[in-house]
C-alpha cells in the first residue's frame, strides 16, 4: 500500500480479507476455481506518484472520447450542427441538435477498437462502411434478378439459386441493420473527435508531449506553440507546459519561468495549476529521473495521411507507465526502488484515475496469460477536470 492513509485502510482491508464472508476471490460468482492458484494482489496508489499522465493529450479513442466530448457512464452527449437556413435577415446556421449514444460492452465497434490510435479508428469506420455497402448492394441485386422474365431452364435455375441467396441474405437483415446503426453511431463520434483534433492541433500537442517525456530532441520552441493563437486552447497549452515543468531535469530560471508565465498569461491560462506543481515537485524532491523516459516514452513516425487530411497518422508503441510499471515490479517480485518501501500489497487509484492508465493496463496483462485485472479509482477524470481540481488547492 503506498497512499497518504495507509495504515488504517492496511488494517481495514486486512479484516476484511481475514472475514470470509466478504472475500472477494470465493463464492460461485468467479466460477470454480478461477483465482484458486493465485494470490491476489491489491495495489493502492496515490495520484501524487504520477501527475502528468492525467494531464497527457492522448491518440487512443476511448481516452480521447472521454477527454474532447461529454462522456459519463458511457453515454457520449454529441451537438451537431444541421447546416445552414435562410431567414428574413439572411442565411445563418440551423440549431444544433443534441443527441446521446450510448457505446456499451454490447458494442462490437467500440470493444474492438477503443484502446486503438484513433487513425486506426478512422480506417476501421471506413472498411465497415464498405463492408456494409457491398452488402447492402448484394442484397439489391438479387431483388433485382428475382425480378426475372422467362421459362427456360437457365432462367429458372438462376432464379432458384438466387431465391436461396435471397433468403439467406433477409435472414441476416437484422444483424445488417445493427451493424448500419453502429457504423453511423461511430462516423459521428469519430467525426466529433477529429473535429477537435483539426481545431486545436491535438496531434502536435500528443507528439510534442511524447517527446518532452522521451528527452527527445524538440523540433519547435515550447514558447512557439503557446504563443500560438491557432494551437489549442488555453487549457492545452497549460497541460503542454505542466508536462514539461514536470518532466525537465531541472526547473527553468526564473528568467526563463517568468518568460513561460508572460505567454501563458497571455494566452488566457490560469496560472493556479502551475503554483501547485511547484510546491508538489519541491515537495516530493522530484527530479527529472523519476519520470525520464519512463511516463510515456512510445514510439512515434508520422505514417501517410487516411480520411483525416492535416492530421498526423501517429503510431504508438507500447511503453509501461508508472502505474503500470508499480503493478508489474508487485505481480513479478520484483526489486526495484519504486515499490522497495510497499507494504503488502485490481490496482486503486486514489484521488482520481484516467482512461489513458486504464488502456496501458490493459494493454500490458494482455502479454500475462492467466492474470486477470480490475482498475478502480476514487474518479475517474479527463484532463479538464484534473485542472479544475489542482486550481481549486489555491
Amino acid at each position: 500500500i503506498h497512499c497518504v492513509l495507509p495504515t488504517k485502510l492496511d488494517k481495514k482491508l486486512r479484516e476484511n480479507l481475514r472475514d470470509a464472508r466478504n472475500s472477494l476471490f470465493t463464492g460461485d460468482t468467479l466460477g470454480a476455481g478461477q483465482f484458486s492458484f493465485q494470490r491476489p494482489l491489491l495495489v493502492l496508489v496515490d495520484r501524487n506518484i504520477d501527475l502528468a499522465t492525467p494531464l497527457h493529450h492522448t491518440w487512443t479513442y476511448q481516452a480521447l472520447v472521454h477527454d474532447v466530448l461529454d462522456f459519463h457512464l458511457n453515454r457520449v452527449n454529441l451537438e451537431e450542427s444541421s447546416g445552414v437556413e435562410n431567414s428574413p435577415a439572411g442565411a445563418r446556421p440551423k440549431r444544433k441538435n443534441k443527441k446521446s449514444y450510448d457505446l456499451t460492452p454490447a458494442d462490437k465497434f467500440w470493444q474492438k477498437h477503443k484502446g486503438s490510435p484513433f487513425p486506426e479508428v478512422a480506417e476501421s469506420v471506413q472498411q465497415e462502411l464498405e463492408s456494409y455497402r457491398a452488402q447492402e448492394d448484394e442484397v439489391k441485386r438479387l431483388k433485382s434478378i428475382m425480378g426475372l422474365e422467362g421459362e427456360d431452364e437457365g432462367a429458372i435455375s438462376m432464379l432458384s439459386d438466387n431465391t436461396a441467396k435471397l433468403t439467406s441474405a433477409v435472414s441476416s437483415l437484422p444483424e445488417l441493420l445493427e451493424k448500419k446503426r453502429l457504423i453511423d453511431l461511430h462516423t459521428n463520434v469519430a467525426t466529433a473527435v477529429l473535429e477537435h483534433i483539426k481545431a486545436r492541433k491535438l496531434d502536435v500537442y500528443f507528439e510534442y508531449e511524447e517527446k518532452i517525456m522521451s528527452k527527445t530532441t524538440l523540433d519547435k520552441s515550447l514558447l512557439d506553440i503557446i504563443s500560438d493563437p491557432d494551437a489549442g486552447t488555453p487549457e492545452d497549452k497549460m497541460r503542454l507546459f505542466l508536462i514539461y515543468y514536470i518532466s525537465a531535469q531541472q526547473a527553468p530560471s526564473e528568467a526563463d519561468l517568468e518568460q513561460y508565465k508572460k505567454a501563458l498569461t497571455d494566452a488566457g491560462c490560469n496560472l493556479n495549476p502551475l503554483q501547485y506543481i511547484k510546491q508538489w515537485k519541491e515537495y516530493n524532491g522530484m527530479q527529472s529521473s523519476s519520470f525520464a523516459p519512463s511516463l510515456l516514452s512510445r514510439v512515434m513516425n508520422t505514417g501517410s495521411q487516411f480520411v483525416m487530411e492535416g492530421v498526423k497518422n501517429l503510431v504508438l508503441k507500447q511503453q509501461n507507465l508508472p502505474v503500470t510499471r508499480i503493478l508489474d515490479n508487485l505481480m513479478e517480485m520484483k526489486s526495484n526502488p519504486e515499490t522497495d518501501d510497499y507494504r503488502y500489497f485490481d490496482p486503486k487509484m486514489l484521488r482520481g484515475g484516467n482512461y489513458i492508465e486504464y488502456q496501458n493496463l490493459v494493454d500490458y496483462i494482455k502479454g500475462k496469460q492467466g492474470k486477470h485485472i480490475l482498475y478502480g479509482c476514487s474518479e475517474l477524470f479527463n484532463a479538464t477536470q484534473f485542472i479544475k481540481q489542482v486550481k481549486c488547492t489555491f
